[in-house]
């Protein structure tokens, strides 16, 4: 059961992130990119202080009490993972707002690529199978998202490939953080860092109106809480002692979420090719989750 909760955590993250889509590009039509991620992250932050208190009240009161002097370490993650999750965000809320949710959501998930080349130069090694469910995932991926003979890179897809770039960093930083603290706390921190940094750019770079603000709430809401609040704090939860690549395998699941809302909510109808990338996809984050835990119990047999 233990072994599952990771898993699942990161599961339920992709999950929510890829009905995110549809309400992340409903609010590129109504706010700017920096308002939108403010306001989201803010409230992500404001909807885990009670959540703090009310998982603090369960603990002994000596862990209570050093739970309260905030970490070196602990800060340190939020900063760094609150900083990298406001230019992630901010490209990829701005790319949506130039591209198609399709092509944002596969060339975000490209982040399942990126993060074990990028861990290599951490002395982090995975197994073949890992490395194959990886590229058969990135093929489903393609299936799903771009369509036939459509090559074309626009800015918004230049936009996003940086965002997935950052993501793969934002991984990689939880993966090294999230061992030595309190998930939930770091991932607090991050959002407060995130959404003061994105007021900050708000008020420079943006114009923004109370009007279309109020206008967004319901996308605003359901990022704000489900997205930012929850999703991101399972992902910490999730990445907590567990393989980094493993676990990008499993958020990438959210670009064929994303087009599962987009049939359900949206009424967008998957094409063929579309439904073959979504069963290419769950193949392969199935197969790197059972593969090896096969392998495992052979072995133990066999030493038997």
């Amino acid at each position: 059961m233990k072994n599952f909760k990771n898993p699942l955590c990161l599961f339920i993250a992709a999950l929510i992130w890829g009905v995110a889509f549809v309400s992340q590009s409903t609010a590129s039509e109504l706010i700017d990119p920096f308002t939108f991620n403010g306001v989201r992250n803010i409230l992500g932050c404001l909807v885990l202080i009670p959540v703090i208190a009310f998982l603090d009240s369960r603990r002994p009161q000596q862990e209570r009490k050093a739970l309260r002097r905030p970490s070196k370490k602990l800060l340190a993650g939020g900063v760094v993972c609150g900083v990298l999750l406001f230019v992630a965000a901010n490209l990829q809320q701005l790319g949506i707002s130039m591209t198609t949710v399709g092509k944002a959501g596969f060339i975000t998930t490209f982040y399942i690529v990126l993060v074990p080349v990028v861990g290599l130069f951490f002395k982090k090694r995975c197994p073949p199978i890992v490395w194959a469910g990886m590229v058969i995932a990135l093929f489903g991926l393609y299936l799903l998202c771009m369509k036939k003979g459509d090559f074309s890179v626009g800015m918004g897809d230049l936009y996003v490939f940086i965002c997935s770039l950052v993501f793969t960093f934002h991984i990689i930083a939880i993966d090294e953080f999230a061992p030595y603290v309190d998930g939930v706390r770091m991932s607090c921190i991050q959002f407060l860092v995130c959404g003061i940094l994105s007021l900050i750019a708000m008020a420079i770079f943006e114009k923004p109106s109370l009007t279309n603000i109020l206008a967004a709430w319901k996308p605003l809401l359901y990022t704000g809480i489900l997205s930012s609040g929850a999703a991101y704090t399972l992902q910490i939860v999730g990445q907590k002692n567990y393989n980094s690549t493993v676990a990008s395998l499993i958020l990438s699941l959210e670009s064929v979420i994303a087009a599962l809302a987009g049939w359900l909510i949206l009424k967008q109808a998957l094409s063929g090719r579309e439904l073959a990338g979504c069963i290419v996809v769950f193949f392969a984050v199935i197969m790197v989750q059972t593969v090896p835990a096969i392998t495992e119990k052979r072995k133990a047999r066999k030493n038997q």
